[in-house]
């Protein structure tokens, strides 16, 4: 169907008057992009500009993919159906009319939904799903992206993001639903049943667990100071009651970025990883003297911080360098009080930093490289439990998303909120602040230094250019990067490492379309397709004897990699 078919469809039907009026004030190239293809739904679920059309979110996109996974469930049988649905929703527009349609959906297929009444975070929607045993979880969602987007997340029994196989059977049925414009919705809500206080009253006694040292929160935490901004999204009402339950009682709240708003109108994008993001907190600590500043995001997922340096500024960290602080805390905490098993592991992406990891290497604890996507570590954990082959002790992305504890099986905010904020609390015992027990690791394990670049390729021919640029790299592989030789290449679409020598072995992660060039001193470059936005992202790694030095490595391959790109 051409898109011009696709939107004829759309004006020939009844819309809600915001929808209708999208169709009359769209330029040509909009009215393109917003019809030539269905949303695309994948491995992490759907994400797209707020709007009328095939390829926008709107009630009608969430309504299609939500009679999907209600056939699919349909297709386990009546004990899948009774075990229901957890769904949630963040601060969002039209989260909670796209969080009830997709309930009243569910419904009509006489499918269990469990509702939150109100805005909760992504990993205390993780949590539900395990707690009430459902068998499967809706969160809408669009994370970290501006005002303009939504999306939809789907779970699966464990709490982790749908598997592979699952979402391709999802798929096989979306492809099925012709018509998106009478899709059965049950009103009388008589299959939903709402969650609210019983569930996070759960949650939160099991955040509780994520204290280590006790005694050292009893005595530091109520002087601690520092800043909480949940930047206009769910981590507020969860993330102070965390806070205050561990005993950090001498925060300060960014007011106005406490306020429930989905134009998040004092930031570019509700971003925890962009600076911008973090500069009215900022100007909070330096205003009370706060050693640090902490943010999470609409749906409190990811963490990001900023702490204070010795000359009053404040840098801001990235998700490596958190997690990697963290790393140390929790691990020296184990080895003190005798705890840490023989068999621990971290569990990371492959476009991750080798920080952490080092830091792990160095009390015995070895680290498990996955694919991007926190489903990937879920599903990591599920199999250390099944074979009890390795203790699961972290896991991480670069993209400042940590789980501490597998009560929830994606990445959690919260824990990591509590778990920094005592980190923190330590530091300041020994007379230090968190930049300092950075600067330390950087002494002892090298520093390492990261960078993320992201390129956007929008609109109809998108796709295709990202796929051209990933195959000028596999087709043309280069020799060097930033002058240094590439000594193994691993390409995760065949799932095969070749080295300078012309060996070959397989890989152990699941085929993706993923490049990472391993050079020769140990630096390190990867590229990948976004699975959610039509984005390629390049990740470098380096390590060096000083910031300075690690940072003109990055800066040449930089220049390097973007040559190739023209």
């Amino acid at each position: 169907m051409s898109y011009q078919e696709s939107l004829a469809q759309w004006q020939n039907v009844e819309l809600p008057d915001y929808l209708a009026k999208d169709l009359t004030t769209y330029t040509p190239e909009q009215e393109e992009d917003a019809f030539y293809q269905n949303l695309s739904f994948g491995t992490a679920g759907m994400r797209g500009i707020l709007g009328a059309g095939t390829n926008r979110m709107n009630i009608f996109t969430v309504r299609q993919v939500t009679e999907a996974l209600a056939r699919y469930i349909d297709a386990q049988g009546e004990t899948a159906k009774n075990r229901g649905v957890a769904i949630s929703f963040d601060s969002r527009h039209f989260s909670p009319e796209f969080a009830s349609d997709a309930a009243r959906v569910l419904s009509a297929h006489n499918i269990k939904s469990y509702l939150f009444s109100s805005l909760r975070p992504t990993p205390e929607l993780s949590f539900a799903v395990r707690e009430l045993g459902t068998f499967a979880g809706i969160m809408i969602t669009a994370s970290h992206n501006p005002k303009e987007y939504n999306g939809y997340k789907v779970y699966g029994e464990d709490g982790g993001q749908m598997v592979p196989e699952a979402v391709d059977a999802v798929v096989s049925e979306l492809d099925k639903i012709t018509d998106i414009f009478n899709i059965a919705l049950d009103t009388t809500d008589k299959q939903v049943q709402v969650i609210d206080s019983e569930i996070d009253d759960k949650y939160l006694k099991q955040i509780a667990t994520i204290t280590v040292d006790a005694d050292l929160v009893a005595k530091e935490g109520a002087s601690l100071k520092f800043v909480y901004t949940p930047l206009h999204g769910t981590g507020q009402y969860i993330g102070e009651k965390a806070l205050q339950q561990a005993g950090f009682t001498n925060y300060s709240i960014v007011k106005e970025q406490a306020i429930i708003d989905g134009d998040f109108p004092t930031v570019k994008k509700p971003n925890p990883e962009d600076a911008a993001a973090l500069e009215m907190a900022i100007a909070y600590a330096k205003r009370d003297g706060a050693d640090a500043v902490v943010a999470t995001d609409p749906d409190a997922d990811r963490m990001g911080a900023a702490v204070k340096l010795s000359d009053g500024t404040f840098q801001v960290l990235t998700g490596n360098q958190i997690a990697a602080v963290l790393v140390n805390y929790l691990l020296t905490a184990k080895k003190n009080t005798k705890t840490l098993p023989d068999n621990g592991a971290i569990v990371t992406s492959i476009v991750s930093s080798r920080f952490a990891s080092k830091v792990a290497a160095s009390f015995g604890v070895t680290t498990t490289d996955v694919l991007t996507g926190f489903k990937y570590i879920a599903a990591t954990i599920d199999e250390y439990e099944a074979t009890k082959e390795r203790t699961f002790l972290f896991g991480f992305e670069e993209s400042f998303g940590y789980l501490v504890k597998p009560f929830a099986h994606d990445k959690d905010a919260i824990q990591a909120l509590v778990l920094f904020a005592e980190v923190a609390a330590y530091y300041k015992s020994q007379g230090k602040t968190f930049a300092d027990g950075l600067q330390e690791l950087f002494e002892k394990f090298g520093y390492f230094e990261e960078k993320t670049i992201s390129l956007d390729f929008p609109g109809i021919h998108g796709n295709d250019e990202m796929g051209g640029i990933i195959s000028k790299f596999r087709d043309n592989q280069p020799a060097t990067i930033g002058g240094l030789k590439v000594m193994r290449t691993q390409d995760f679409a065949t799932a095969t490492e070749t080295t300078v020598n012309g060996e070959i072995t397989t890989l152990p992660q699941p085929k993706a379309n993923v490049l990472k060039y391993w050079l020769e001193d140990g630096s390190w470059v990867a590229i990948r397709p976004s699975g959610t936005e039509p984005k390629l992202k390049f990740y470098i790694g380096v390590e060096s004897d000083s910031q300075v030095a690690s940072q003109a490595k990055i800066d040449v391959m930089t220049e390097d990699l973007m040559s190739y790109t023209k």
